[in-house]
């Protein structure tokens, strides 16, 4: 069964993962330090991991398979999670790739860099409804594109 996991302490996008999961019929595991309130339904739960740096990225990955998708801003994580073969989608619907996820990496650090020497400020820039748009519309087609991979296997005829 194809499992959702989101990145949840800064996820701009979890009423519309509910959405679209609850129309799938989905699981959703909602992963955050702190509790946070989620919908009241059997698909979707709530994972509250200690303060500890990087323990909601280690529970997602732990528990992720290569079926699951995984939204997340944060790339390290992404990069984990395409390595154990899932697929992995920000907030703003940009898909991470394992081909370009070096790049992202690279990036990553050096705009680290740059902030720390006064180069560069401010964060990352505001969400926007076509950000809102974009990330359903790929949130979709990457559920579309793993029920099609399910039923293609041996025995496989999607999620029960």
């Amino acid at each position: 069964m194809i499992q959702i996991f989101v990145d949840a302490d800064a996820c701009p996008v979890k009423d519309e993962v509910y959405r679209v999961a609850k129309r799938h019929g989905l699981k959703v595991h909602v992963v955050a330090n702190s509790r946070m309130g989620i919908p009241r339904d059997p698909l979707f739960d709530l994972v509250v991991v200690s303060g500890r740096f990087d323990a909601a990225d280690d529970w997602i990955v732990e528990q992720m398979t290569e079926w699951d998708i995984t939204i997340t801003s944060d790339i390290p994580l992404a990069d984990r999670c395409l390595k154990k073969g899932a697929r992995v989608l920000d907030p703003k619907g940009r898909v991470f790739a394992t081909d370009s996820i070096g790049d992202a990496l690279a990036n990553r650090e050096l705009s680290a860099f740059l902030r720390d020497m006064g180069e560069m400020g401010g964060g990352p820039k505001p969400y926007t409804p076509q950000d809102r748009s974009r990330f359903l519309n790929t949130f979709e087609n990457q559920i579309q594109a793993l029920l099609k991979a399910q039923r293609g296997k041996p025995g496989g005829d999607g999620p029960a």
